[in-house]
């Protein structure tokens, strides 16, 4: 007599992810504000700024590239600090609680939520890109290959961050102004709103301490001639030190995760 074995924390996190795709995407208005909210912003600004870099690279462009890594910290950063604060104040997380699912199979289910939405949020600012600015696909394995790794770290550190910083939130009311003040600030001081040239030093140094700067300038790397290069505030892409702070807060966001995730509100 055999006994089946016992379903793995990625098993249930999987399971939970699917559920977590069904549940967001019967809520048509969250999906509709979610993915055309950074292109929206994305036409906004490349219709006020017109300006052409040397090579023939228009500030439209360089915007795309930019939004793209923003996208992503929108979906998964901002929607994951409210979500998850939902789910505490509802009382999902407290039902979750009193099954086998550990924490840790939550956060995979939040992730496999963020990422699958975040290509899809990809994919519309890429279609904006290339019909408005005429943002160029890749033809390069190695960008492609770029472009697959910071995807999948920026997606990792930011949904962790999100989910870390829903703990901060009392209510799942508040957690909105929780989340969108460091992410409003942050795209400035990363140079996704204003080019990096325009930015203060201290607002320079600020930005690199945090994931949007390095996502938004990996995928610039991606989509942005070399010759771009030379307008980042290092003169280069520094795809290494993007790795390593992409990766540090995938690190960080877990551990914060683990020490302040609660299963319900305070109050209760």
């Amino acid at each position: 007599m055999t006994t089946a074995a016992l379903p793995t924390t990625a098993g249930i996190g999987l399971a939970r992810g699917a559920v977590e795709l069904r549940q967001f995407f019967r809520q048509k208005d969250q999906v509709i504000f979610t993915f055309t909210l950074p292109a929206f912003l994305l036409v906004l600004l490349g219709s006020i700024f017109d300006d052409v870099y040397p090579g023939g690279v228009s500030v439209g462009q360089v915007f795309a590239a930019s939004m793209i890594g923003a996208g992503i910290v929108s979906t998964s950063f901002v929607n994951l600090g409210t979500g998850v604060a939902l789910d505490r104040e509802d009382g999902t997380l407290k039902r979750l609680r009193g099954t086998p699912m550990p924490p840790t199979a939550y956060f995979v289910g939040k992730i496999v939520l963020v990422a699958v939405a975040s290509l899809a949020e990809v994919v519309l600012l890429l279609a904006v890109g290339m019909a408005l600015y005429d943002l160029s696909l890749p033809t390069e394995a190695a960008r492609w290959f770029t472009f697959a790794w910071v995807f999948v770290l920026s997606v990792i550190s930011c949904a962790l961050l999100g989910i870390a910083i829903s703990g901060i939130a009392r209510s799942a009311q508040s957690a909105g102004a929780v989340t969108q003040l460091p992410f409003i600030a942050l795209l400035f001081m990363s140079g996704v709103y204003i080019p990096i040239a325009g930015l203060p030093d201290w607002m320079l140094q600020v930005g690199s301490l945090f994931p949007i700067k390095w996502a938004a300038q990996g995928f610039r790397s991606v989509f942005l001639p070399d010759s771009m290069m030379a307008q980042e505030a290092a003169g280069s892409w520094e795809l290494g030190t993007t790795a390593l702070m992409l990766g540090a807060w995938c690190v960080i966001g877990l551990v914060l995760c683990l020490a302040t995730f609660r299963w319900t509100n305070r109050r209760s």
